[in-house]
């Protein structure tokens, strides 16, 4: 038996403050590449990034704290979906995939629980250098295990090429099934669910480079 469930995605950047950001905009089923914030929440801060690692911001972006008029995306659990930009990430770093159940709709649901990583798009490494995946688009797949509900979907590119980080968010709504083969919820909740905290992360990224 499949369990319904809908999801809001984030999407968050972390780079240099520097014209010429990328913005994760649009959520596709499948490989289709959407159309821009039909699904996504519109964020308020153009491209900038969130310089605060203590911000809520850091959930969905700044303007993102609500669906808004934000659509949502039916999908079945273990369904592929797409991420798309506006240009092609160009700062190397890992991107990483997360979710948060809401406690009613998804659509009102700012963020505030907790969350879980379901992927990362890590380094290649080849002749000493680490290889970062930096495309256009972003595919990733629905868990076959997750409990029905409704739930935010948060994408999160953490560039590492200059000290400190500068997150920026953005949200999508959309709804998918679950096999709904656990009983129980296998996600823990984090107090610091995106790795921001501390310096040991900073010196991970640094011998990276």
């Amino acid at each position: 038996m499949k369990n319904f469930i809908k999801v809001i995605s984030a999407a968050a950047l972390a780079a240099q403050s520097v014209s010429g950001h990328y913005i994760f905009q649009a959520l596709g089923k499948g490989t289709a590449k959407g159309t821009p914030y039909e699904f996504v929440r519109r964020n308020t801060n153009m491209n900038s990034p969130v310089t605060d690692l203590s911000s809520n911001d850091l959930r969905c972006n700044v303007g993102g704290a609500t669906g808004g008029s934000t659509s949502t995306l039916a999908l079945n659990a273990g369904d592929q979906f797409t991420f798309s930009l506006d240009q092609a990430v160009y700062h190397q770093g890992p991107v990483s995939l997360y979710m948060s159940k809401a406690p009613s709709t998804a659509a009102e649901y700012d963020g505030s629980g907790s969350w879980f990583k379901t992927f990362d798009w890590g380094p290649n490494f080849a002749n000493g250098q680490a290889q970062w995946t930096m495309t256009g688009t972003y595919s990733g797949t629905i868990p076959k295990c997750i409990p029905a509900g409704e739930y935010l979907l948060r994408i999160q590119s953490l560039a590492i090429h200059n000290p400190g980080a500068h997150p920026a968010v953005v949200c999508e709504l959309r709804p998918s099934e679950s096999l709904g083969r656990r009983k129980r919820d296998p996600f823990a909740n984090r107090e610091d669910p995106w790795g921001f905290q501390g310096i040991g992360s900073w010196l991970h990224c640094k011998h990276l480079q």
